[in-house]
């Protein structure tokens, strides 16, 4: 087959280059030429074709809807965050940071979705057969029906995958992208056009033939996928594998997801036998907390449609330095700088002098604003140097006027603080309407036993920061 001229193009005027330049001479941008190809088709460029284009089928928006089918791969956290289960014919695409246990993660959905009867096809461009076999002994997984393959040229993949001796797969992992190349390319691996490429094969094979692919994808110091970010729109989904090399817990998050919701989390610990699902992370959050500590209060969040308990700790220190430091772990700088300074304008509590240091335990990240409340009520318990009550959560948004804003799921979270065994809410004051089917959600007797139920949980609502200062002051006299 022969070699494609590889070429580059400016991504913001579109001018085509045989050589890479640092500026492109005809809209004067600096580093905007990125690599392409004269390829027609998938991996390139479009070319003018001399056949006649065939009229294609229109249809109108309504139609019966058929619920797409998917493989359950029996890991209930991976199935929660791809919205159920594996949709054959769908591309997944799995990033994290080097380490983190995405190969860990895939090579035990695989093995679970190859017992259920399912043809599963791992392709490694990491490492050897041997290494993987090691890996899959070490997690007691080695008699499972997973085929191996140790490949990256992208052509003998997929004649592999097409050999007509074997049924289909339902399921090919790829790990990873970036080390798959094309030979229709002259440019190495890892590259631009070799891992767009490569993608649009692979999801091109995948719709074709109604089989599911897992695509793992290297991750930059920033974060995000390495590669052009067009594999992450071609892609039916992006999953982001995360966690703190200090913890065991990781999480894998959901960012984009075609059959399923963006806002599920899947929490998983990190054992001697791998990845272990954590059904409720709400217990490993705060399974070592200290209730009587100053400077730390338990915030009801959500992640998705699962309410999640963590600690918010802080710590105020006073200062020599002109300009006090401010350090915040698993929360938005930005946030905690409008919490002090509505805490200085409304309450008088200056911190002008004091060190502010933040975090979040369990190296958990928060981003939802409903945690303001609990930020605040953690600065004032160490501010004075007492802890806040025992049993007590705390949740709720404060505006820069100082009012609070109660938001959505209320219920849920104060569910889930009842059946861990807290017994006072502090939140924010609901409107009528609201609070009523808080109340009536929150009444609803939650049965620890059969033979025992009973609610405990006392709600308290504040209307402002300042009465967030004093309930608080109250409390801890």
């Amino acid at each position: 087959m022969a070699k494609v001229k590889v070429t580059y193009i400016c991504k913001e005027c579109r001018t085509t280059y045989t050589k890479w330049a640092g500026r492109c001479d005809n809209c004067g941008e600096w580093n905007s030429l990125e690599e392409g190809s004269e390829q027609g088709g998938i991996g390139g460029t479009p070319v003018k074709s001399a056949s006649k284009g065939r009229q294609i089928e229109l249809v109108s928006l309504k139609g019966d809807i058929v619920e797409a089918p998917r493989h359950k791969t029996g890991i209930s956290e991976f199935d929660l965050v791809a919205g159920g289960g594996i949709v054959p014919g769908s591309a997944l695409l799995v990033g994290g940071d080097p380490g983190i246990g995405k190969s860990t993660l895939l090579l035990q959905v695989a093995a679970k979705l190859a017992n259920s009867g399912k043809r599963v096809v791992y392709i490694s461009g990491e490492e050897s057969i041997a290494q993987v076999r090691l890996r899959a002994e070490r997690l007691e997984i080695e008699s499972s029906d997973v085929e191996l393959g140790a490949e990256t040229n992208l052509s003998n993949i997929i004649a592999t995958l097409d050999n007509p001796d074997k049924p289909k797969p339902a399921l090919v992992i790829i790990d990873s992208i970036q080390t798959m190349w094309s030979d229709n390319l002259d440019s190495p691996p890892g590259t631009v056009s070799q891992v767009r490429t490569s993608s649009q094969t692979l999801i091109r094979y995948a719709k074709a033939h109604n089989v599911a692919v897992i695509l793992v994808g290297h991750v930059t110091k920033d974060g995000q996928i390495a590669g052009p970010r067009v594999v992450e729109h071609m892609v039916d989904a992006v999953l982001y594998f995360e966690g703190e090399r200090g913890h065991q817990y990781r999480i894998l998050r959901g960012v984009k997801n075609r059959f399923g919701a963006t806002d599920e989390i899947g929490v998983f610990e990190m054992t001697g036998l791998g990845l272990a699902e954590v059904s409720n992370p709400s217990e490993l959050f705060l399974g070592d907390r200290d209730g009587q500590t100053a400077g730390a209060a338990v915030f009801a969040g959500m992640e998705g449609t699962r309410p999640l308990l963590v600690e918010i700790q802080a710590l105020v220190a006073e200062t020599s330095l002109a300009t006090p430091r401010r350090a915040v772990v698993g929360w938005d700088s930005s946030r905690l700088a409008m919490i002090l300074a509505v805490l200085d304008a409304h309450c008088g509590l200056g911190l002008a002098k004091h060190d502010v240091y933040l975090n979040v335990a369990g190296g958990l990240k928060i981003k939802e604003p409903a945690a303001d409340m609990a930020v605040a009520a953690a600065l004032i318990s160490s501010i004075s140097q007492k802890p806040l009550p025992k049993g007590t959560i705390i949740f709720g948004e404060i505006a820069l006027s100082g009012a609070t804003r109660n938001p959505s799921r209320s219920a849920a979270r104060l569910k889930e603080a009842e059946k861990l065994g807290f017994n006072r809410a502090i939140i924010a004051n609901l409107n009528q309407k609201r609070a009523k089917k808080v109340a009536k959600t929150a009444e609803k007797e939650v049965k620890t036993d059969e033979n025992e139920a009973k609610n405990t949980l006392k709600i308290e609502e504040v209307d402002h920061l300042v009465s967030l200062v004093a309930k608080l002051a109250a409390d801890m006299a």
